[in-house]
């Protein structure tokens, strides 16, 4: 009986662990997908395991990166949670926020604050789910408005 439960401990340490490379393996798949799609090179904060209020990759001025890869979810949408964690951290740093998610044999999607797509939403918290490449274009639209200023 103690050999199985230790078994079965190591087990879920095991499953721990996979999930943590696994989430590490996609921020690296992210921050080369950043690279191809905007030209910036972004890295992964190894701080976000020592202290609060970090994104998950660190580059991309004006932006804080969360990043979630999961296995499944039912309904196929982000956790509030996890967009509560990107938001302090953003508001920490005077950033936008984004959180890039994924499920299993599911796109990326990205979500944002509404106002990241339309400032006549600036004084409201709604939030927007959209695609990888239309976070990419709000990032280069971004740009292109800061050069015209």
């Amino acid at each position: 009986m103690v050999w199985l439960a230790g078994v079965q401990q190591l087990a879920g340490v095991e499953h721990m662990t996979n999930g943590r490379v696994k989430g590490a393996n996609f921020e690296r798949e992210l921050a080369r997908m950043i690279h191809d799609q905007l030209g910036v090179e972004v890295k992964r904060d190894l701080e976000q395991y020592r202290a609060s209020d970090h994104g998950d990759l660190i580059g991309l001025d004006g932006w804080t990166i969360e990043a979630k890869r999961y296995a499944s979810n039912a309904g196929g949408n982000y956790k509030p949670e996890w967009w509560s964690q990107v938001t302090a951290a953003s508001n920490a740093n005077g950033t936008e926020p984004v959180l890039i998610f994924k499920y299993d044999r599911q796109p990326i999607k990205c979500v944002v604050r509404l106002s990241s797509i339309n400032s006549d939403f600036a004084d409201k918290d709604n939030t927007a789910v959209i695609t990888f490449p239309t976070w990419c274009m709000l990032v280069r639209e971004g740009w292109a408005s800061e050069s015209e200023d």
